[in-house]
């Protein structure tokens, strides 16, 4: 029996789906309230922005007939509580990074981050293009739930440590904030990884609790002070080159909707996906050129520290292949990525080289 088909016939899930049964014609003609709880401290510059225009955009397309409410972390509940919430229609939707959920399934990794993976452009040609959304669906209906991609922060940063990283061996004993299979590596490494939300991070490190962390990159982490507390920062990561943030609700809620509800939510998500990683992009530069002017060392890892990152990370992410969907995905994943890497480096990537040689940019 999969998870879905034990909600429903529990005594929680069985009322639950019982009463969107009963609910579902009324919600279809009239107007309706859904509650998005999410993985985000309320405020968290850019994530939290992206779930807002998520709930704001549904509510406007929608004429008002479906509004979307939003629950920061720890309003409704826990940062790392909402995957199940919503499976268990405790919640509508979640707005979120997936790889905090990575104990439901391994396979939830291809839909928020892999380290050494796909870039932004890359994960879009297969997740709209080469059958990655299909099988987000497939996984995603086991728990009883319908996601799609809903933003995207870029490439992000190696993070911040109290101490420069000059080999492999810097990560022996060091307490690193550092969540789904990026943690799983620096593991390896002989790090004590510590999985936070993202709210939490700055006390931590300004306690100690934490030796460094990484969170998003120059904009959001200068908005979150880091600064404040280590002048070390290693602006390029192994971790999460393309990481994706999810728009997810509970499947008997999207089941419910009219379908012209339904292509609302998934709209608004494909427009989210552009317009929160345009949002960062947007503010990163700026924000490091005002990280340095106070003071920040801007450093980039060694390449026998890459080398151990690049091994390390093919153990963590070859090690759940045993598992028949997470091959699936996994088979498909890196199917893609090769030829839209090669294209990438042919096409844009030279083209992005001389452009800046010759405009001296």
């Amino acid at each position: 029996m999969d998870r879905r088909s034990f909600l429903k016939t529990s005594a929680f899930g069985g009322a639950a789906a019982a009463s969107t049964a009963l609910a579902a014609p009324a919600y279809a003609q009239g107007k309706r309230t859904l509650t998005m709880v999410t993985t985000w401290g309320r405020g968290l510059a850019g994530v939290h922005d992206s779930a807002q225009y998520c709930a704001d955009m549904i509510t406007a397309a929608s004429d008002g007939n479906l509004t979307v409410e939003v629950k920061a972390a720890g309003e409704l509940v826990g940062a790392f509580e909402v995957f199940d919430a919503v499976s268990a229609g405790q919640a509508d939707m979640y707005h979120g990074v997936d790889y905090y959920f990575m104990g439901q399934h391994p396979a939830l990794s291809f839909f928020s981050q892999v380290p050494f993976g796909m870039t932004f452009q890359e994960y879009n040609n297969w997740y709209y293009h080469g059958g990655g959304m299909a099988l987000q669906d497939q996984l995603y209906e086991i728990f009883g739930l319908k996601s799609f991609s809903a933003g995207n922060t870029g490439p992000q940063s190696g993070g911040w440590f109290n101490k420069e990283i000059n080999s492999p061996d810097d990560f022996q004993g060091l307490k690193f904030r550092m969540p789904g299979q990026g943690g799983q590596v620096l593991g390896k490494l002989g790090a004590s990884v510590q999985n936070l939300p993202g709210s939490e991070v700055y006390q931590a490190l300004s306690s100690g609790a934490i030796d460094g962390t990484e969170w998003i990159g120059p904009w959001a982490d200068e908005k979150a002070g880091f600064q404040e507390i280590t002048k070390i920062y290693y602006t390029a990561g192994f971790h999460e080159p393309g990481p994706v943030l999810s728009l997810t609700t509970n499947r008997d809620v999207y089941d419910s909707l009219t379908p012209a509800q339904q292509q609302i939510i998934q709209q608004v998500a494909t427009a989210s996906n552009l317009w929160t990683m345009s949002l960062f992009m947007a503010n990163n530069s700026a924000a490091l050129a005002r990280l340095q002017a106070g003071g920040v060392k801007v450093m980039e890892f060694p390449d026998s520290v890459w080398d151990a990152f690049g091994a390390a990370a093919k153990e963590v992410v070859d090690a759940p292949l045993d598992d028949p969907l997470y091959k699936e995905c996994y088979d498909s994943y890196f199917a893609s990525i090769g030829p839209s890497a090669r294209w990438g480096a042919l096409s844009s990537g030279t083209y992005t080289a001389q452009r800046n040689r010759v405009m001296g940019l």
